[in-house]
C-alpha cells in the first residue's frame, strides 16, 4: 500500500478520535456542556472514543491498519506484526493528526464565553490534575495495564483465525471500557498522541506531565505485545 495513503488514514483517524472523544469531553461534558446539567458524563465521554475508534477501524483499517495510536503501533511492532521501519512515520502522521483535531476543538470551544484553556481541556494528568485526584503511581499502573490490554485485545481480533467482521466492535468496546475504568483516575490517555495534542492546548502544567503519558503507554503497548507472543499467541499462525 502506498506510503501517502497509508499515513493520511493514520492521521485523519487520529484526528477524529481526538475529535469526537476529546471534542465530547470538552463539549458535551462539562459545565457548559449544551445538554445541560454534567453533560454526557464519563459513560457519554467513554462511548464517543469508543465510537470513533470503531468507525474510525471500518473506514480506514484496510488502508492502514488503524492503529491511530502511538502505543499500538509501538505494540504491533514488537508483536511482528508491523514494519520496523514504519513505526515513527506512523508516530509522526498520529501526532499531526491529533494536533490539527485538537485546533479545531480549541476554535469550536472558545466560541461560548468563559472557556478557558487552562480548564484542562480534556488533557491528562495525575495529582491535581487527575480527575480524581490520583496519584503519579495509580497513574503509572493504570495506563500501563489499560494499554496493554488494549493493544492484547487488538492482537486477538485481528489474528488470522478471529473473526475479521467483528474486529472493529471489539476494539471499540475495549477502548469503551478503558475509558469507563480510568477517566476517574487519569482522564484516560494510552495514547501519547492524543495526550500531546491536549496537553499543548490545556498549558505548562498539563505539558510538564506529558512524558509520564508517552513514557507508560508506550511501555504498556509493548508489555501487552509480548504478553500475546509468549502465552496467547499460535506460533504456526504468527509465523
Amino acid at each position: 500500500m502506498d506510503m501517502r495513503r497509508r499515513l493520511g488514514a493514520e492521521a485523519i483517524g487520529t484526528f477524529w478520535l481526538v475529535l469526537g472523544g476529546c471534542g465530547t469531553a470538552v463539549l458535551a461534558a462539562g459545565p457548559n456542556s449544551i445538554v445541560g446539567g454534567g453533560g454526557v458524563g464519563v459513560i457519554g465521554v467513554a462511548l464517543a472514543f469508543g465510537l470513533t475508534v470503531l468507525t474510525g477501524v471500518y473506514a480506514l483499517g484496510h488502508i492502514s491498519g488503524g492503529h491511530f495510536n502511538p502505543a499500538v503501533t509501538v505494540g504491533l511492532a514488537v508483536a511482528g506484526r508491523f514494519e520496523r521501519k514504519d513505526v515513527v512515520p506512523y508516530i509522526v502522521a498520529q501526532v499531526v493528526g491529533a494536533i490539527l483535531a485538537a485546533c479545531i476543538l480549541g476554535a469550536i470551544a472558545t466560541g461560548i464565553d468563559g472557556f478557558k484553556f487552562s480548564n484542562g481541556f480534556a488533557a491528562n494528568g495525575f495529582g491535581d490534575h487527575s480527575p480524581g485526584h490520583y496519584s503519579l503511581l495509580a497513574v503509572v499502573v493504570s495506563e500501563t495495564v489499560m494499554t496493554a490490554m488494549f493493544v492484547l485485545v487488538i492482537l486477538g481480533a485481528t489474528a488470522k483465525k478471529a473473526q475479521p467482521a467483528a474486529s472493529g466492535l471489539a476494539i471499540g468496546l475495549a477502548l469503551t471500557l478503558i475509558h469507563l475504568i480510568s477517566i476517574p483516575v487519569s482522564n484516560t490517555s494510552v495514547n501519547p498522541a492524543r495526550s500531546t495534542s491536549q496537553a499543548i492546548f490545556a498549558g505548562t502544567d498539563y505539558l510538564a506531565q506529558l512524558p509520564v503519558f508517552w513514557i507508560v503507554p508506550l511501555i504498556g503497548g509493548a508489555l501487552g505485545a509480548l504478553v500475546w507472543t509468549t502465552v496467547l499467541a499460535d506460533p504456526a499462525e504468527e509465523g
